[in-house]
């Protein structure tokens, strides 16, 4: 099936904008993505006909709420080949989904035992990990890349031992496009007995993502990197493990019985969902995923991947661009250094022409200090992009050559 380019930009209002009187290229979609008109409808409607509390009223317009608050976690469970709804918890996003599964893995760990993450993490798949390691006494270890900016899987590998207890990594770097091999990595830590947590916030909007094949134990995203509201996010958990965890957080929703002297709770996902949840940003995610599923998957990727590769055969005739990561298998993401310009200067030189590029650290400082370098300039593509917008990046970037 073919992509009508121009038909799927016209969903999305945004794309219309003028920026700095240019029309905008929005080359920022690794941060987030914009929003297709039927989500903005979905959350329109919710506020206007059926605002009202989930699960605990009898009355219609909660009823309505609840039904379509359900009916997105069936929808997210079948669109990451989930075979069991209750193992979706709905947090305020990635770095929630992964600070839950830290802090309530923290009776499981004691001194001596390992944590294993990699070179390549963001933030926030590094520092609850690191606050765990603190608070139990276990020890963080990281796994190299290579110069590429790809995991060592034989580093990977040796780094892993019977102490191992948990083993935390991105399904797609954030700051190179870096895809991991997710499910070597996974057969290798569950060899030695350790929990897997994959951190999908990159890979869920451009890659076809199977939980059940990859095999590990959780995985988390965010919505709005998958077209929906920001304010949400997933975690994935197989459900015997989550029903044999405990809370988080403590409150409403989230309980069984209440008595002044105990409570008992939920089973999974209702006791890891404590007070009132993001109803229009869940309601949201249930629309985009309907739009999303709708599209041609396949034309989707080859696309995303002819822009990336229009990118770095452009780079490669500006001897004044330094690639930072050439991984073999990348998507979404090139990130780059241009002559001796700060990324920040480069990135309001652009900003200046009405593209949208992010600059900096990409919340992983370690692994620009692991690459010498202060921060890069990040491209990163979406559905919505076509070639045009790269010609306008190319053509921008020669621009701002001329005022550095």
């Amino acid at each position: 099936m073919t992509l009508d380019v121009a038909a799927l930009r016209a969903e999305f209002p945004i794309l219309a904008t003028q920026v700095h009187d240019a029309p905008l290229v929005y080359l920022d979609n690794a941060a987030t993505t914009q929003k297709p008109q039927a989500v903005l409808d979905a959350l329109m409607h919710y506020y206007t006909h059926d605002n009202a509390n989930v699960h605990r009223g009898a009355h219609t317009l909660a009823d309505r709420a609840t039904r379509d608050f359900e009916a997105a976690r069936e929808a997210t469970a079948a669109f990451i080949g989930a075979s069991d709804a209750r193992g979706i918890i709905f947090t305020r996003g990635t770095t929630e989904s992964i600070n839950l599964v830290a802090n309530v893995l923290s009776e499981r760990l004691g001194p001596g035992d390992e944590i294993l993450v990699t070179e390549l993490e963001h933030h926030a798949n590094l520092v609850p990990w690191q606050m765990l390691a603190a608070r139990t006494g276990a020890v963080l270890r990281v796994a190299a890349i290579d110069a590429a900016g790809q995991v060592d899987l034989a580093d990977f590998g040796n780094k892993l031992s019977t102490r191992t207890r948990i083993a935390a990594f991105s399904h797609v770097s954030n700051a190179l496009g870096t895809v991991n091999p997710v499910e070597e990595m996974t057969r290798l830590a569950r060899a030695v007995g350790a929990l897997v947590l994959v951190d999908g916030a990159q890979a869920i909007a451009h890659l076809p993502v199977n939980v059940e094949a990859i095999g590990c134990d959780f995985y988390a995203f965010s919505a709005h990197k998958l077209f929906a509201p920001t304010g949400v996010g997933v975690l994935w958990g197989r459900t015997a493990l989550l029903d044999a965890l405990p809370p988080w957080q403590g409150g409403g929703e989230m309980i069984e019985t209440v008595a002044y002297t105990h409570s008992t709770w939920q089973p999974a996902p209702h006791r890891f969902e404590a007070g009132t949840p993001n109803i229009a940003g869940v309601i949201g995610l249930g629309a985009a995923l309907r739009w999303f599923s709708a599209q041609p998957r396949a034309a989707l990727i080859a696309h995303e991947n002819t822009l990336v590769e229009a990118t770095l055969q452009a780079f490669g005739e500006i001897p004044e661009i330094r690639l930072v990561g050439t991984p073999q298998h990348r998507v979404s993401v090139v990130s780059f250094l241009l002559a001796d310009a700060h990324p920040h200067d480069v990135g309001t030189l652009l900003d200046r022409q009405g593209i949208a590029v992010r600059t900096g650290h990409h919340c992983t400082m370690p692994l620009m200090q692991r690459l010498g370098v202060p921060g890069t300039v990040r491209a990163s593509y979406s559905v919505y992009n076509t070639l045009d917008d790269v010609h306008r990046l190319v053509a921008g970037i020669r621009k701002t050559l001329t005022f550095l």
